[in-house]
């Protein structure tokens, strides 16, 4: 059997080569790109050896494996992104670690994210998250703001001490109009990236795409791609 380092290289080297082909094929410097791991359900050991390997970026879903796991890692230079839905009363604790939160999605979560910054003395990122699902005034399936929430909490973020508007995040919806058209649904995003960069032009992270559908997000101008079974592994069922 491989060792476990071993594999993860073998697998990151795959990723690597499908997000330089797909930067290759829509015209674009392969540097545009930034990928994120992410680690859910994986040990911290796991994360030390994607940091040995030159992984930067690392992404959770859960505050309480990640509280854990980015305070096992405190002596690694990476930065962390929370990428699930995210309750106000773990504001705090997330607040303490992550640099990005990726989903942010109603006003109560800004104040939440706000009052925990500036108690902790850091500055969160924030994107806003996108649930192209959603109808109006409503949150998607999988989280998210609809669409036209998105200028009030931009607003909202903005205006908030100890956070910064980093730009949009989506996960592509698995019903609506957009259900298994995942192109369809980045390159939307991208259209509401470029009205948001209109207000507010440092804004300019989009989020989308993971294991099966990066080359559709680099294809529509994502920033950054999520990425966890391409690289780790589909992790056995437990029992």
């Amino acid at each position: 059997m491989k060792d476990r380092k071993t594999e993860l290289a073998e697998n990151l080297a795959m990723v690597e080569e499908r997000i330089s082909a797909a930067c290759a094929a829509a015209g674009r410097p392969r540097e545009d790109v930034t990928l994120i791991v992410v680690t859910k359900t994986y040990p911290a050991s796991d994360v030390r050896l994607l940091h040995e390997l030159g992984v930067r970026h690392v992404a959770e879903n859960r505050d309480q494996d990640a509280a854990p796991k980015a305070a096992a890692c405190t002596d690694l230079s990476l930065t962390w992104h929370f990428v699930g839905q995210l309750q106000t009363n773990k504001a705090r604790s997330v607040a303490s670690y992550a640099e990005v939160v990726q989903s942010v999605d109603r006003i109560k979560l800004v104040s939440a994210l706000s009052a925990a910054a500036v108690r902790a003395e850091r500055e969160l990122i924030c994107l806003i998250q996108v649930a192209l699902d959603a109808e109006s005034g409503e949150r998607g399936e999988r989280g998210g703001t609809a669409p036209d929430g998105i200028e009030e909490l931009a607003t909202a973020v903005a205006g908030a001490p100890g956070l910064r508007l980093g730009g949009l995040m989506t996960v592509a919806p698995l019903a609506g109009p957009y259900a298994g058209r995942q192109q369809a649904a980045f390159e939307r995003l991208l259209e509401f990236s470029s009205r948001l960069r209109a207000d507010h032009p440092a804004a300019n992270m989009v989020s989308a795409g993971m294991s099966a559908d990066l080359e559709d997000a680099v294809k529509a101008g994502a920033t950054h791609v999520r990425v966890g079974t391409a690289v780790l592994g589909v992790r056995p069922s437990l029992g």
